[in-house]
């Protein structure tokens, strides 16, 4: 993983940092964080130390297996990295692994008052992936929730901050009667709303559903947490191959989230390398199993977003709502992004391309952050060894997306006086045909 750009950036990330968690208890900022196999302590401590520097409140513990050795492994080390760097977890109990609370309630228990779990309003955080359609041999799925789950730690003196994703549940939205058909939970993620829906075709990321949810949530007087992502590919097997789109999808929410002032947020994800929206390390043990994921993730580094995101953390913590309030820490931050096989593109893997390629685009995508009082910086981007445009920008996040052509990537900011000040260049080629993989994942350069 890439290390932030200069001395300044490093210090005015921490001083970022340090404002955000004055507020953390208002307006948290998590990363989904899939529970895997480590093979170190250090790369649990890798993994938070990297969390803290780009603003990140605590980082969102999917777990599938409460009781497995591999995951209470991984759970102890970061533990022992967050309470060694003042960082926060919280549970995120996966309900399309687990059957019924009495599985996770153990490890819950045992890790709910630690000095590094993340507590709201001195309650014990807790979320959820799916679930809002089990019941658990009650009259409803919110009977359900109550009696297995709240009531049984009240029986404890413990009463969990309750806010599940509970996008499963059936219903369009978050709406009203949601609320009033589960008055156990505390508020709700949104997960589905992060990217258009293949069905959708080629068209951007809306937030509609976020904005009906965070007016019912706080009607009801509970909180949303909005979800902030890049893209999903997954290419596994048959019933797992699709491509919901990226482009810029990421810039957008970004927008989005700043413009809804939301709760919380939470980014999915710090390293699902399964769905391709990690931003963060994908250390090999999680994915040995798995030769496909090895195979479309394996070289493909995401990490130069979080130069993105972390001037927008500290932007929404100051309740910042538009992107030009986005701006960088020090001179310049950002990265570019795209893939390196055309959609129309022929590859041979046996799976074929997945479900929702049409709605991809042929674009180079960047996004530019820059200080408060920018003038005369333009980007230049080179695609395939010629200059395809030249844009200009101002204060804060710039984003664009321009047709991308076969060969090599590169992007240059110049200033008034024709200087490069700052650049990035691709690794991996634009191909319009490959023998190998089927691949919609993206290359994400850093712009240095």
């Amino acid at each position: 993983m890439r290390i932030f750009g200069s001395y300044i950036f490093a210090i005015l990330g921490a001083l970022a940092f340090l404002v955000g968690r004055v507020n953390a208890d208002l307006k948290g900022v998590f990363a989904h964080y899939m529970v895997g196999s480590m093979g170190s302590q250090s790369q649990a401590v890798k993994d938070v130390q990297d969390a803290k520097q780009m603003g990140l409140d605590a980082f969102a513990l999917n777990v599938q297996q409460p009781s497995a050795d591999w995951a209470l492994n991984a759970i102890s080390w970061l533990f022992a990295a967050a309470n060694d760097n003042d960082f926060k977890l919280f549970f995120s109990f996966d309900m399309a692994s687990i059957d019924q609370p009495s599985t996770f309630l153990p490890l819950f228990r045992q890790y709910q008052n630690n000095g590094a779990y993340y507590l709201h309003n001195s309650r014990p955080f807790v979320s959820t992936f799916d679930g809002g359609q089990k019941s658990f041999g009650s009259s409803s799925p919110n009977a359900g929730w109550q009696s297995q789950f709240k009531d049984v730690l009240a029986s404890s003196g413990i009463n969990p901050f309750f806010v599940p994703d509970f996008d499963d549940y059936g219903g369009a939205a978050y709406d009203a009667n949601f609320f009033g058909n589960y008055p156990v939970v505390d508020g709700v993620m949104g997960w589905e709303s992060a990217w258009p829906q293949v069905s959708e075709g080629i068209t951007n990321v809306s937030s509609s559903k976020d904005s009906t949810a965070l007016s019912a949530a706080r009607a009801a007087g509970k909180v949303y947490m909005m979800p902030l992502s890049s893209l999903q590919f997954k290419h596994i097997d048959g019933g797992q191959n699709w491509y919901r789109r990226g482009e810029l999808n990421l810039p957008l929410r970004i927008q989005q989230v700043l413009a809804l002032q939301p709760d919380f947020v939470e980014i999915i994800t710090w390293n699902d390398a399964g769905e391709s929206h990690y931003i963060g390390n994908n250390w090999p043990e999680a994915i040995a199993s798995v030769p496909a994921i090895q195979a479309y993730s394996n070289g493909y580094d995401h990490t130069s977003w979080q130069d993105v995101l972390a001037p927008f953390i500290s932007a929404y913590k100051r309740g910042a709502t538009t992107i030009s309030a986005v701006t960088s820490f020090g001179d310049f931050a950002g990265a570019f992004w795209y893939r390196p096989l055309l959609k129309d593109g022929g590859c041979s893997d046996g799976l074929g391309k997945p479900s929702g390629w049409q709605n991809a685009e042929d674009l180079f995508n960047i996004a530019v952050l820059l200080p408060a009082n920018t003038n005369g910086i333009t980007m230049r981007v080179i695609s395939g060894g010629s200059t395809i445009a030249t844009l200009a920008t101002k204060a804060g996040l710039n984003y664009a997306s321009v047709g991308i052509r076969t060969g090599a990537q590169r992007v240059e900011l110049v200033n008034s006086g024709g200087q490069i000040i700052g650049a990035g260049s691709s690794t991996m080629d634009v191909v319009s045909s490959t023998g190998g993989i089927c691949n919609f994942n993206y290359q994400v350069v850093h712009i240095a």
